[in-house]
């Protein structure tokens, strides 16, 4: 099955937003738009030899602006070949022409014509269109192969700069959620500690079209963090010694660009390097970091999220809370007045002891960074926020999620 990687040509851009081309794209065909033209490759039919052969169709589209319109005319070009049918006959009923051309560098062999099967008179639009002939030509064809298909979900590469990710995101389209998307794009957002939680945010932040992530870890990338950690990492990998920023943007570059390594933690020396953020998730071990970081991003008026865990051994189960802290310029009093975060070490307590032997669990540091995640989608507007709650606890034992410090909704 073809895996190929097709580029988009700025023509093809233009019309993307198309509601059939991108339907015909998320549901896997190889298509690309070529000199006013809508190409579709990888289409089986039958062949003379009765073979299954792969051919091109190639259609005129009509656009209105940069969307398209309604198909003007039911023919179709092919490329490849002549298609046969079931019985090994030369397929004159949809067959209108043999005549050689070549339309958008393209060698056409057959011209076809067929009215759609359902009655309509025209074709409701492209994927209409497209389906249909697809659908004719291929029957013949899986008789032969079963596996015989157009449908390859090639990898798609955009050819321009507007976007941080290697390929298209057909998650979000397939979704009907780009639209929301665009709402969490140029922004520049920190994460501070790649431990458990923080590799989660990670995870979920590398999926978002967010302009840059900027992540803050002086520590290295330990066999205890594989396992509490997106990823498998091999034993080969844990041998290398890597740090964490740099595990961790040696897989999510894969994937997409501007993710920024900061080998070292956030300390009075360079917590100024945050002034430029616009958000901040806050996923350190340290509570001296923690008030520090707290303190400063209220001070300049920058949003942020802390997440926490207390998690506790009761005869031989695990029980306990997650902790989702919110602080935005319109509400941030909540913070301090009411305790929600945890200073332990300017408070007496011994940083290490108290953090070091916490208990994480892989699925309840993905849920903690989930919740975490979800609340900042909130604030961007991307998803619909009825309580705008500034301080939430999932607790394990009654599977609840408790939610307090609401804030106004303009000061949300």
């Amino acid at each position: 099955m073809s895996r190929r990687r097709i580029s988009r040509s700025a023509e093809h851009r233009q019309v993307q937003s198309s509601r059939d081309l991108q339907r015909l794209q998320d549901e896997g065909y190889e298509l690309e738009v070529r000199d006013g033209n809508l190409v579709v490759e990888h289409v089986p039919f039958r062949s003379a030899g009765g073979d299954v052969a792969y051919g091109t169709l190639v259609c005129v589209l009509d656009l209105a602006g940069n969307l398209t319109a309604q198909p003007s005319d039911h023919a179709i070009r092919l490329a490849g070949g002549i298609p046969y049918n079931s019985i090994g006959s030369k397929w004159d009923t949809i067959i209108a022409n043999e005549q050689a051309d070549t339309i958008a560098g393209i060698a056409i062999t057959a011209t076809l014509s067929r009215r759609p099967l359902d009655g309509d008179r025209k074709y409701r639009d492209f994927h209409h269109k497209i389906t249909t002939y697809v659908g004719i030509l291929s029957a013949p064809a899986r008789e032969i192969d079963a596996e015989a298909t157009a449908q390859t979900y090639p990898v798609y590469v955009d050819g321009d700069d507007v976007t941080v990710f290697n390929y298209l995101d057909t998650a979000s389209s397939r979704a009907g959620i780009s639209e929301a998307s665009i709402k969490l794009k140029s922004h520049s957002v920190a994460i501070v500690g790649l431990g458990g939680t923080g590799s989660y945010i990670l995870d979920f932040m590398a999926k978002t079209p967010v302009e840059h992530i900027h992540v803050f870890d002086g520590d290295r990338f330990l066999q205890h963090n594989a396992f509490r950690s997106p990823g498998a990492p091999s034993l080969e990998d844990l041998q290398e010694d890597l740090s964490k920023v740099g595990w961790f943007q040696r897989i999510y570059s894969r994937m997409r660009a501007n993710i920024h390594l900061h080998q070292y933690y956030v300390d009075e020396s360079n917590v100024d390097e945050l002034r430029d953020m616009d958000f901040v998730f806050i996923a350190a071990d340290s509570g001296k970091a923690k008030r520090l970081l707290a303190g400063k991003l209220e001070e300049w008026g920058i949003p942020f999220i802390d997440v926490g865990m207390g998690l506790y051994d009761v005869d031989t189960s695990i029980g306990g809370q997650l902790r989702v802290t919110t602080s935005t310029p319109g509400c941030h009093e909540h913070v301090a007045a009411n305790h929600r975060i945890s200073f332990a070490a300017e408070e007496g307590e011994d940083d290490e002891n108290v953090y070091d032997f916490n208990i994480q669990i892989a699925e309840l540091n993905a849920l903690n960074a989930a919740l975490a995640v979800i609340k900042w989608k909130k604030l961007c507007g991307f998803y619909v926020d009825d309580t705008f709650e500034h301080h939430a606890l999932y607790v394990v034992n009654g599977n609840a999620i408790i939610n307090d410090d609401k804030a106004e909704p303009e000061a949300a």
